[in-house]
């Protein structure tokens, strides 16, 4: 491999681009751990359907060969009425059935549902019960439709962001970075409606909302319980970790999804 341009980065991986054989690649490099082993894993597991070709692995080493994407253009560059239906579509792509092979190895969406939501009141009240106890109701109630019915799981990219949706030579949008995890494609609706929402007024966030629903296919009152209980998870979580921005944006967004 010859090096071919600048190296970029994100928050854990440094990207070379490279050459082999003449053909152009980027080799990911990190430190090595578990994390690079588990996005080899992803990647083979989605191969096709959405997401960067994995070309050569040594995971042990924490390195990936990728087929090389264009780091300058992004959805997050891309309006809202553009971005929104296209992460939603990606979305779609990839919840594909996950009961068995590689994917049924891995954690299920609903794992922390059911081991958070009994804290959520004790932590609350530690914290001096600092929004209104019916934001908790509500998460409650939402848990339980989560946590109800005998749902056929589908594979979920856990970590679906604009940022990590990168146009290939051919113009395709793919996915990098995804993390694999198995349930309800439901859960990726308010994560990826989180990255963008300070574009959106207050009024828009329900519409654009269910613009991710209906692009990603999902099930409209699933994906409201997940959004209910993530961002109270999250509200919770943030305030017992000292953060001072997500707060109020939870309260926001929980506010105009009611």
């Amino acid at each position: 491999m010859t090096v071919d341009g600048r190296p970029v980065h994100g928050s854990n991986a440094l990207v070379v681009p490279v050459r082999r054989a003449g053909m152009p690649a980027a080799l990911r490099l990190t430190p090595p751990g578990d994390d690079t082993a588990a996005l080899s894993v992803a990647l083979e597991f989605w191969r096709g359907h959405g997401v960067v070709e994995e070309l050569a692995a040594d995971t042990a080493a924490g390195v990936l060969l990728l087929d090389r994407l264009d780091p300058d253009r992004t959805l997050a560059g891309e309006p809202l009425a553009v971005a929104l239906p296209e992460i939603g579509r990606i979305a779609r792509r990839l919840a594909v059935p996950a009961d068995d092979g590689v994917a049924s190895g891995v954690g299920h969406t609903a794992d922390d549902v059911a081991t958070l939501t009994p804290g959520l009141r004790p932590a609350w009240e530690r914290l001096g019960r600092p929004f209104d106890r019916s934001v908790l109701d509500r998460a409650a109630d939402a848990a339980d439709v989560i946590l109800a019915g005998d749902r056929d799981p589908v594979a979920v990219n856990a970590d679906l962001h604009f940022d990590q949706v990168l146009r290939d030579r051919d113009g395709r949008w793919c996915v990098v970075d995804p993390v694999l995890r198995r349930g309800d494609a439901e859960r990726t609706a308010v994560n990826v409606l989180w990255h963008r929402v300070d574009e959106m007024a207050d009024h828009e966030i329900p519409r654009w909302f269910d613009v991710l629903v209906e692009a990603a296919g999902l099930d409209g009152g699933l994906a409201w319980a997940w959004a209910r209980w993530r961002v109270t998870d999250y509200w919770v979580w943030g305030l017992e970790n000292g953060l001072t921005e997500d707060p109020p944006r939870c309260a926001r967004v929980l506010a105009a999804l009611r």
